[in-house]
């Protein structure tokens, strides 16, 4: 498996070119915030194809190019239905709190196809099986997307704004639920294998077993530890 990724815009949300090798089809992980020509420089260094476009919540970091990604190939996003709402209203999904002068510098909106991810389902994508896990807390819809191992290489999870390097995504804005994301940290990534790669939408890539021995949040849902003052990220 090949993967390209970058970290784009103002909050540096990781965007993610997936594809079975370098000059294949590929399926492209979360394009935000001006994550447009980053999507285009990696196309055209690899000789990618993309077929589709997956998000891990509705965000405005981790949708904002959405639209000109899909438009400018004709492919479709998937999104959880919970979340589907922020691509044409981000505002509503962050509150208050999200500065109305940026808002004003952002074009949203849907793209002409999108479709629903529900949990537990397997997309067939540019010649990749993709599970999805719905892993409320982030947000209602936030999903995380899993590929299994291939020969000489460990399984990879995106795992969006629910699991970081060392923290887990903030659960203070609209639809975020503290207690969720605790329970979706147990269901989705305890289970997983601890050579599992995870590429989060901030941040470096890690492994499950690291977090799973060091990261404080899921040290409290394994029952080992209680987290102490550890910062939570994610817009």
């Amino acid at each position: 498996m090949f993967i390209a990724g970058f970290p784009a815009g103002a909050w540096g949300t990781n965007c993610y070119l997936v594809a079975p090798a370098a000059g294949e089809e590929c399926v492209i992980v979360d394009p935000g915030h001006e994550a447009a020509a980053g999507v285009e420089e990696a196309v055209r260094e690899h000789g990618l194809k993309p077929v589709a476009v997956v998000l891990t919540h509705g965000h405005i970091d981790h949708v904002a190019s959405v639209v000109p990604v899909c438009g400018a190939r004709g492919i479709p996003a998937w999104i959880h239905p919970e979340d589907r709402y922020m691509l044409s209203d981000p505002e509503k999904a962050l509150g208050r709190s999200f500065g109305a002068q940026l808002m004003g510098e952002i074009t949203v909106g849907e793209p002409d196809d999108v479709r629903v991810l529900t949990d537990g389902s397997v997309l067939e994508l540019a010649g990749l099986s993709i599970t999805v896990d719905h892993a409320p807390g982030h947000t209602g819809g936030s999903v995380t997307f899993r590929t299994p191992a291939a020969p000489e290489l460990p399984p990879v999870l995106f795992s969006g704004d629910l699991l970081f390097a060392g923290s887990v995504g903030r659960t203070d804005l609209p639809g975020g639920d503290h207690d969720a994301l605790l329970r979706s940290l147990a269901r989705v990534c305890l289970p997983l294998p601890d050579e599992t790669v995870v590429l989060s939408g901030h941040g470096p890539q890690t492994t499950i077993g690291r977090e799973r021995a060091a990261n404080p949040y899921l040290l409290q849902v394994a029952g080992s530890a209680a987290p102490t003052g550890a910062q939570r990220r994610g817009l």
